[in-house]
C-alpha cells in the first residue's frame, strides 16, 4: 500500500479497517504500510520490518520519513527516503564513523530539506560542512560501501509475510 505524493492518496485508515472487518489479513511494512501498521496494529493490522518497528516504537513519526521522488516512467528513485538516511547514520554512529552529535546535525538538516532533494549526495555535502576532512572521507567510504536500503529490505519482508499468510 502506498500513494503517489501530491497526486494519489495513500490507502486510508477506513479502507484498511473495512478490509479487516471483512476478514482480510492486512500486512504493512517498508513505507506507508509500515506507518499504517503502526497506527492500526492494535486493531489487527500486521506490521513487519525495521521501518514498522521504528514507527511502532515512536522513534519516528512523520510520513516524510518514507517518501521519495521517482521517475514516473522508469520508477527509478531520484531521492533517498529519510528513513534510509537516518538508519544508515545510526549504523555509522554505532561503528564510530561519525559522532552522535554530528549525526544529529546531519539528520536535522536532511529533515529540513524538501524530500525530492534528499539524496546521499546532499547528505555528504552537508557532512562536508561539519565533519573534519578525515572523518568525512571515512563517512563517504562507509556510505558508498556499506549503506543499506531498509525500505527495499522491508518490502521483501512484506512479500515473504504475504506468502506465509497465503500458504496457511
Amino acid at each position: 500500500m502506498d500513494g503517489v505524493l501530491l497526486s494519489d492518496a495513500a490507502v486510508g485508515h477506513r479502507e484498511i479497517l473495512q478490509l479487516m472487518r471483512l476478514g482480510t489479513k492486512v500486512i504493512g511494512g517498508g513505507s506507508m504500510g509500515a506507518l499504517r501498521a503502526a497506527e492500526l496494529d492494535s486493531l489487527g493490522m500486521i506490521g513487519v520490518g525495521r521501518i514498522y518497528e521504528e514507527y511502532s516504537s515512536g522513534r519516528i513519526e512523520g510520513d516524510d520519513e518514507v517518501v521519495l521522488m521517482f521517475d514516473p516512467f522508469t520508477l527509478a528513485g531520484l531521492s533517498e527516503p529519510l528513513i534510509n538516511i537516518r538508519l544508515n547514520l545510526e549504523t555509522a554512529v554505532q561503528r564510530r564513523v561519525v559522532t552522535e552529535s554530528d549525526a544529529k546535525i546531519i539528520i536535522d538538516r536532511m529533515k529540513s530539506t524538501f524530500y525530492p532533494q534528499r539524496t546521499y549526495e546532499k547528505m555528504l555535502a552537508i557532512s562536508a560542512e561539519i565533519l573534519p576532512p578525515n572523518d568525512l572521507r571515512n563517512f563517504e567510504r562507509f556510505i558508498k560501501s556499506e549503506s543499506f536500503d531498509f525500505k527495499k529490505n522491508d518490502a521483501i519482508s512484506v512479500i515473504k509475510a504475504v506468502k506465509i499468510c497465503c500458504e496457511k
